[in-house]
């Protein structure tokens, strides 16, 4: 059996996880974008796929501290949290676990020219605007990818939408 290189792949049989992810948002050339790396190809679960950055919360961890911790641990960056705005699920066939996921927005409060990736967690990042979103869908995601929900629900709460049940 293989040891696992990640928690993302530790057995939680019939188990649920908390999990937190920021919309780190900056403007960009005077554009809104968020932050998205990519998972590494070698992740044995969604391998390869731009997403919101973030992780598992410990046990009795407070959220926004355990999102604080992902971000620095994962970048090497800090980050200031807001409020969440999104939440949803979804089961990891991997862990063979349930995951709640918390969505926050975020912005880093480091200068980010010299972000660091760890290969086992990522491979690129890239700054996307709301229209460039599309860009970034890979053939394991789908237009109505319910991160993706989330991420165009973040754009439009900026812009000043109102914020309704999801």
């Amino acid at each position: 059996m293989d040891t696992p290189t990640h928690d993302s792949e530790t057995p939680a049989h019939g188990q649920q996880v908390i999990t937190a992810c920021a919309f780190i948002h900056a403007d960009v050339d005077g554009v809104r974008k968020v932050f998205l790396p990519k998972r590494a190809a070698t992740k044995k679960f969604l391998p390869g796929i731009f997403e919101l950055p973030g992780g598992h919360i410990d046990y009795g961890e407070e959220m926004a501290t355990g999102l604080k911790r992902e971000i620095k641990e994962e970048f090497n960056k800090n980050i200031t949290v807001g409020d969440p705005f999104f939440v949803f699920t979804y089961t990891n066939p991997v862990k063979g676990s349930h995951s709640i996921e918390v969505v926050y927005f975020a912005q880093f409060s480091d200068n980010t020219d010299n972000i660091i990736l760890d290969p086992s967690d990522h491979s690129e990042y890239v700054w996307v605007s709301e229209d460039e979103l599309a860009t970034v869908y890979t053939d394991n995601q789908q237009v109505d990818d319910i991160e993706f929900t989330a991420v165009r629900k973040g754009f439009a709460l900026l812009g000043g939408a109102p914020l309704v049940a999801q």
